[in-house]
């Protein structure tokens, strides 16, 4: 029985322990964007990065088009808050090989933001 109430104990506080990511605020994000812009775009064509509209959802790796770095394509995981906030947050750390030569952004409300104005950019 004890066991139970420890393993209990356990999943209740591993949530608390993972960091939350913050509200976006869309047109914020939308501000923001321009520093990506260099390299990505909103509409359906690809720039020295692939672009962004519709990136919710979409497989890392997958975009017809545009030529991927080995390591985006063994990444493989879907684009979310969380996959984008970890690549957003450190591209080499979160896919070592990454052809993004951008810098990570430290803040992680300006993440939150950008993630936000990109999820408006997938058709529900």
């Amino acid at each position: 029985m004890k066991l139970t109430q420890w393993a209990l104990a356990a999943l209740l506080t591993a949530g608390a322990a993972s960091p939350a990511l913050a509200d976006g605020d869309a047109a914020r994000g939308q501000t923001l964007f321009s520093r990506c812009s260099a390299c990505h775009t909103v509409t359906d064509q690809n720039k020295l990065g692939p672009h962004l509209s519709g990136v919710f959802g979409r497989v890392a790796g997958t975009l017809a088009g545009y030529t991927f770095s080995k390591a985006m394509v063994a990444y493989a995981k879907a684009w979310d808050e969380t996959t984008l906030d970890a690549f957003l947050a450190g591209p080499a750390k979160a896919v070592p090989g990454t052809k993004m030569a951008a810098p990570p952004i430290a803040n992680p409300q300006d993440r939150a933001d950008i993630i936000a104005y990109l999820k408006t950019l997938t058709a529900s």
